[in-house]
């Protein structure tokens, strides 16, 4: 029939249980008469377990090490789920990322993939073997080990449906498909059957964990179709695909939330050319990515520029902001971690207008005062105070009417 991608999570291979669980789904695809490739995580708090031991070896671990380390967890799963498949009758083989071969960029931590040598995996398929590859993870072009950031296992998973052409790429987790927001903060959130890559790709940019950003990108470039479904139950999924004209009559479809936000300005800043090309160049060099933007106006020949980036690169760059800071004459540079982002997102937005009078409203109507604002032609995104995110979420959710279908 085809060759379906199969990509499960840390809480999907949390024991031998889930494993086999895991090895029941790829025999399934398997006795469908497809050809089936397995990516897996490692299990459910194996890397954060090995980062908190990277940083025990060392206040700021090398990085070819620190990635040689926290690469390790996968093994551990593929090898489980190859052995469950080989006792349960099905021939089966795995591979790390090194040894497909994986080639990526020398971003450590972070890495891109830049190509794929799909012919081991192909030899194995056309002998009927089930094919279990290690998610997350790469090697340069100098062997080094390399990981692709966390959540780098729906990367890897894609850009394997991609490299072998695949008929779909089923991404399994602990829910059963993409929700109008979490369903934790807000119980009249509903499931949603479809959704676009553009959408899926702003929501899991500003927050929805369900899946990595550049997995979303790397699927919409090479239209491999992504279905989110459930490892713990055969109902609901949620299929990520081209834009069609019924997803337009839907304003907003979902809301967004990011708590690992950032907000740092610098103060008083000549405001001439080449001043923001100092400052952000350093973070790029670092790895470090910038989110929202902000500018003031200019008075005097002085403005106010303000930024954010993830919590856990905050250290880093306000490091490297207060030195450039003193090298340009800025005043000084101000940080708050107490703060969160909270989007809208639709394809529909684009053609109804008012979208953002009503979000703005909205939460000005709870007192919860936004502190920058950012736009994209299908999100809003707004910073608030950390305390609101919850409140944000539900009103919005209500203003919108996103709740469950009666």
């Amino acid at each position: 029939m085809g060759l379906v991608v199969q990509k499960f999570g840390g809480t999907s291979v949390a024991d031998i249980a889930k494993i086999k669980n895991v090895a029941k789904k790829a025999i399934r695809e398997k006795q469908a008469g497809n050809e089936v490739l397995v990516v897996l995580s490692a299990m459910a708090g194996e890397t954060d377990r090995l980062i908190a031991l990277a940083h025990q070896a060392s206040e700021t671990p090398d990085e070819r090490e620190y990635d040689s380390l926290i690469s390790t967890g996968e093994q551990v799963t593929i090898s489980l789920l190859a052995m469950v498949l080989n006792e349960m009758g099905y021939p089966a083989r795995s591979f790390l990322g090194f040894q497909v071969k994986i080639l990526t960029d020398k971003a450590y931590k972070k890495a891109r993939i830049a190509m794929i040598d799909t012919d081991v995996i192909r030899k194995e398929l056309a002998k009927g073997k089930i094919v279990v590859v290690a998610g997350f993870q790469g090697v340069d072009e100098e062997n080094n080990i390399t990981t692709l950031g966390r959540g780098g296992s729906d990367t890897s998973a894609v850009a394997l449906a991609a490299a072998l052409n695949a008929q779909q790429c089923d991404i399994y987790t602990d829910v059963d498909g993409v929700y109008t927001t979490d369903p934790n903060i807000c119980a009249k959130a509903r499931r949603l059957d479809r959704i676009s890559y553009d959408e899926m790709l702003e929501m899991a940019m500003t927050g929805a964990k369900v899946l990595q950003p550049r997995s979303v990108e790397m699927a919409k470039k090479y239209d491999v179709p992504l279905y989110v479904k459930s490892t713990f139950s055969d109902k609901g999924g949620t299929l990520v695909t081209k834009e069609d004209k019924d997803m337009e009559k839907e304003v907003v479809s979902g809301i967004t939330y990011d708590r690992d936000q950032a907000k740092i300005t610098v103060i008083h800043v000549p405001d001439k050319p080449g001043i923001a090309a100092s400052l952000f160049t350093p973070l790029s060099e670092r790895n470090i990515s910038v989110d929202m933007i902000i500018q003031n106006a200019s008075a005097e020949g002085f403005t106010d520029l303000t930024f954010t980036v993830s919590k856990k690169d905050v250290k880093e760059a306000q490091k490297i902001v207060e030195a450039t800071a003193k090298v340009i004459n800025a005043k000084s540079v101000d940080v708050d971690d107490d703060v969160a982002k909270v989007s809208i997102i639709g394809v529909g937005m684009v053609s109804h207008s008012g979208v953002a009078a009503k979000m703005f409203k909205t939460m000005s109507d709870e007192g919860i005062n936004i502190m920058m604002i950012s736009t994209s032609e299908i999100k809003i995104s707004c910073i608030i105070k950390r305390k609101y995110t919850e409140l944000a979420v539900m009103v919005l959710h209500d203003a919108f009417g996103l709740e469950k279908k009666k």
